[in-house]
């Protein structure tokens, strides 16, 4: 097997995450959602650089998930981190996540999400194993429940992006194709654009 020299992984993570800052500095520089639009952050409570009462700590001890909706102010976005204050209990409190500490963001009024796993350097022999695995925008199965501080339950799944409608161009598939999903956004076999 290869060795990934370039490390795409790694590159895949920083364009994502890149994402999650873009979207969040234009809602603090606006100071408002646009539309319907909320988000879904769930982060590594255990990572370094992130701040948050004991108290959550001690509710919340290996992953947290805040929404960003109605009841949230102050978002501060930096170049690695971003703040924000939220009510718990109805108690004020002022939290202070890395990027690098978020395992899923999710905006279900789109539907879109990501869903960041660990990065693990690869050992400098080129016989190790690769370790390393990559974020994916894979859907979140509903039976993975999310932890979060705020009672609200995650109702759209989390995918990639909005399925676009089929071009002219492009060959509807039949009802028994083996690659359409039950509902939703359509699924491209390779075969279909190789020449035959």
């Amino acid at each position: 097997m290869s060795v990934d020299h370039i490390r795409y992984d790694l590159l895949t993570q920083q364009a994502l995450r890149a994402v999650v800052r873009r979207v969040l500095s234009d809602v603090a520089k606006t100071g408002a959602l646009p539309g319907e639009h909320h988000f879904y952050v769930t982060f590594d409570t255990r990572a370094e650089g992130v701040r948050l009462p004991s108290r959550l700590l001690a509710q919340f001890p290996e992953a947290m998930t805040i929404v960003l909706q109605h009841q949230f102010w102050d978002l501060v976005v930096g170049d690695t981190s971003f703040e924000v204050g939220m009510s718990f209990g109805g108690i004020p409190e002022r939290l202070i996540v890395p990027f690098a500490a978020i395992k899923e963001f999710v905006d279900p009024s789109v539907p879109f999400g990501v869903k960041f796993e660990q990065v693990v350097a690869e050992a400098p022999a080129a016989t190790a194993a690769p370790t390393a695995t990559t974020a994916s925008t894979a859907p979140t199965p509903a039976s993975e429940p999310l932890p979060s501080a705020e009672p609200k339950t995650r109702t759209t799944p989390a995918v990639a992006a909005v399925p676009q409608p089929a071009s002219e161009t492009q060959q509807a598939p039949s009802e028994d194709d083996p690659h359409k999903p039950a509902s939703g956004g359509e699924v491209v076999s390779l075969d279909r654009f190789r020449k035959k």
